[in-house]
């Protein structure tokens, strides 16, 4: 099953792929982690922004644990794509 980032349907426990394109000038830069949800929640950044929650801008973490346990914080952007590999 494949969402995009913001239909919020991922829970802890569950395996995921994530796929993400950076643009840039001199081409796309793309990347892919999977790993275990252990948590997903909008966190502040240090970043100022008028019209967020205390001024702040917040962004969607997915924070996962690799296969060797190492963990990734991943940053979701409504371009990010989101399979899921296996439920909780």
């Amino acid at each position: 099953m494949q969402t995009k980032a913001s239909e919020g349907r991922l829970v802890p426990g569950q395996t995921v792929r994530v796929r993400q394109t950076i643009h840039t000038r001199e081409g796309d830069w793309k990347t892919t982690v999977e790993g275990k949800v252990v948590r997903l929640a909008p966190r502040a950044t240090g970043s100022w922004y008028a019209h967020g929650k205390d001024d702040k801008l917040w962004l969607q973490r997915l924070r996962l644990e690799k296969e060797d346990g190492e963990v990734v914080e991943v940053n979701l952007d409504r371009d990010s794509i989101v399979t899921i590999v296996k439920n909780a």
